[in-house]
């Protein structure tokens, strides 16, 4: 009888110091870093071989006015301003695809590929960009080199929307820094 006592015992023991240490939120109020960088979206036309930054691969299906189906791959520069011929920081290199056939909405998957001499690494940013809203938020998902298993959120707000030519401003905030 005391062994199953000691045994009870020790199982609520160990249950209980469990629950609280699972209460314990590891939240930080303030970005450990921060930058503001501008994607510049050259989409292909069909002439614009030379400076075009993205191109679509698929067509959009028939099933609404919002471009559902269409995907896009894209090898974006980012800039510290948003002057498309600064020099760029790093690129954006990935995809998205319009996921919505009442809005236009997409989903994004991509690394900001840093190869500078003052960052070396990624950053893999994805998640939904409701394009008509003025202000988006998408995860960052985790990171290389000075960016190792980073965490934290990527804010859009759209700057220039011009023809084939898109200027994204992106407010990187990662709260689980290397």
């Amino acid at each position: 009888m005391l062994k199953f006592s000691c045994t009870l015992f020790f199982f609520i023991l160990l249950s209980r110091s469990a629950l609280i240490s699972s209460r314990h939120v590891y939240y930080q109020k303030q970005p450990c870093k921060e930058l503001v960088l501008y994607l510049h979206d050259v989409i292909f036309n069909g002439t614009n071989i030379a400076n075009a930054t993205s191109a679509r691969v698929t067509n959009p299906t028939k099933l609404g006015d919002y471009f559902f189906g269409m995907m896009v791959v894209f090898d974006d520069p980012m800039t510290r301003d948003t002057n498309l011929l600064s020099p760029p920081v790093a690129r954006a290199q990935g995809l998205y695809f319009y996921d919505m056939k009442s809005t236009t909405n997409a989903w994004f998957a991509y690394s900001l590929v840093f190869n500078s001499s003052e960052y070396k690494g990624t950053l893999n940013i994805m998640g939904a960009d409701m394009m008509d809203e003025p202000r988006r938020d998408l995860s960052v998902v985790g990171g290389t080199g000075d960016f190792f298993m980073a965490r934290g959120i990527a804010t859009f707000e759209t700057i220039a929307a011009q023809g084939k030519y898109f200027c994204v401003k992106m407010d990187l905030k990662l709260y689980e820094c290397p």
